[in-house]
Parts: structure tokens; sequence; C-alpha cells
């Protein structure tokens, strides 16, 4: 497997980043969306054979290759399975061209200072080793910002970056994704303490390394180009945030340099009903809307 051909399509691919990393907390949701109810499982281990039957539909698209999918985001239990017989990871890299990233965070801890941290990952070494083995690229891991409060956006940020320098030490690359709440008053500036936040931590990174940022859509056009433009940083991917598929890919289309990493957006209209022509159908249109708009800008 080739590191270098994975850099260079995630640093230059005309595409985006798929994310297929639903976990636990909100699988449930995930597979109601797609037309599967919770009377459809009778335990958690049916549940995740429903996601990743869904996830692994997905993969096998005709369009989900790397001609527009250029990386694709996922859950610990993907990575662990198989798509058409080979380990997932592998079978998006071989068979697909999709560079294979693991999200690795456990969760979310409660709000403090209007922001949650993400929650301790004792057994991150170990995940990280693994995903290695598997072939995998790089990592995610998601915090949320509820308010726009200095202290708890400080506190964010510094944990992402401390927790992506241990991931860096493990050869991956790490996607530090500091989301802000869609749905708040003060968003706007909120994202102007976490553009000086993140400029702050950046910074401080040697010339050597470089890390990779999932943010929030936001409020005003190219808030994050000098993001996009520092060598520090291999991509800037966006997140979808709850805003539907139409406006997501509108924000997106007006932040240059910007790309997608949708994932409600991007499983939009599709069903556990559909027969594979209607799916494949459905998973090529909203691939392509998402692919046009991530290579707008």
């Amino acid at each position: 497997m080739s590191k270098q051909a994975q850099t260079e399509q995630i640093t230059s691919g005309a595409g985006f980043i798929a994310a297929l990393d639903q976990s636990g907390g909100s699988t449930p949701k995930a597979l109601r969306l797609y037309g599967v109810a919770e009377d459809a499982y009778g335990s958690e281990a049916e549940m995740y054979d429903m996601i990743h039957a869904m996830r692994a539909r997905i993969a096998m698209a005709p369009a989900f290759t790397g001609q527009k999918v250029v990386g694709a985001i996922l859950f610990e239990m993907t990575m662990d399975r198989e798509i058409n017989g080979k380990p997932t990871a592998t079978y998006l890299w071989e068979e697909r061209g999709v560079v294979p990233f693991l999200k690795v965070d456990k969760g979310l801890a409660d709000e403090e200072n209007g922001v949650q941290v993400m929650k301790p990952m004792p057994e991150l070494d170990a995940l990280c080793e693994r995903a290695v083995k598997a072939g995998v690229f790089g990592t995610k891991m998601r915090s949320v910002v509820n308010a726009a409060n200095p202290v708890g956006i400080a506190a964010v940020v510094a944990q992402q970056f401390e927790v992506g320098k241990q991931i860096l030490g493990h050869g991956l690359m790490p996607i530090i994704e500091p989301e802000v709440n869609i749905t708040i008053a003060d968003k706007a500036v909120a994202e102007d303490i976490l553009l000086a936040e993140l400029t702050k931590q950046i910074d401080a990174l040697p010339d050597n390394q470089q890390v990779m940022l999932k943010l929030t859509l936001p409020e005003n056009a190219n808030h994050y180009q000098s993001l996009v433009n520092n060598p520090k940083v291999m991509r800037v991917v966006a997140l979808s945030g709850g805003y539907s598929r139409d406006e997501a890919n509108n924000r997106l289309s007006h932040n240059t340099g910007m790309i997608a990493s949708f994932s409600r957006a991007l499983t939009e209209s599709l069903s556990a009903q559909q027969s594979d022509d209607d799916f494949n159908a459905t998973i090529a249109t909203s691939i392509k809307s998402i692919h046009a708009a991530s290579v707008a800008g």
C-alpha cells in the first residue's frame, strides 16, 4: 500500500471525504433514516450487522470511487469487518481507490465552559497500532463548541492537538474536529475564537509536521482561508453539522479550498428498501453534488 499515493490523493485530490463513522450512540438514528426501524433488530450485535451492511452497500456502489471520494472515515467496528471478503480498509484502497481513516474518539464529556471536550482515550495507542496494521492512513476525533467561550474553546483545541501529537507518533494523520454547533446564536464569534486558537496551535507545530482539520461550515465565507493555505495543514474538510445537503453544498461552494466530509448529508435519501439500481443511482446523485461543491471553491 503506497503511503505516498494516499498522501498525494488527500493533499490534492479533487473530491471529498465520506464520513461512514456513526458510532454506537448515533447508529439507531442513522439506521432509522435508512428505513430500518429499531424493532428490526433484537440486539446490539444485529444493529451493528445492519449498519455494516449499509456501509458496505455504499462502499460497493459504482460511484463510490477515488475519482470523487478521496477518503472515507470508518467506525472502529467497520475497520474490524470485511467488505466483499477483504478487510474494510484494504477493500476501500485496493478496490475503490478511497483512502481509509478511523474515528478514534470515545464520545464527548459533559459540557463545561460552553464546550464538550473528548472523553479520555486510555486505549488510543493500542487502537492506533491496530489501525496502522489494518492499513489506515489517518484518524478523526470530535469535540463540540456550544458557546463563544474563549476558555472552553481554548481547552477543546489544546486537547485536540495534544491527542493529535500522540496520533502523529504512530505515523497516522490526525483529522482534528472541533465542531461548532450550527444552532448557537454566537456562532460567528465562536468561529473567530476558534480560528485564533487553531492558528496558535498550528504555528507551534514543527515545520515537518502536518495535521488535517474538520470544521463546521462558517458563517462568513472563507473564514478559514489562512488555515487552508497553511503548509502545516494537509487539508481542511467541512462537516455538514445538521445542514441539509443542499444548504451544506451551497455553503461549501463559497469556501475556497475546503472539501466536504459529510455523513448524514451523504446518506440523505438512501433507503434499505431501495433496489440496488435505485440505491446506486441515489448515492451517485449525492456523490456528484457533494463532489461539485467540494471542487467549486
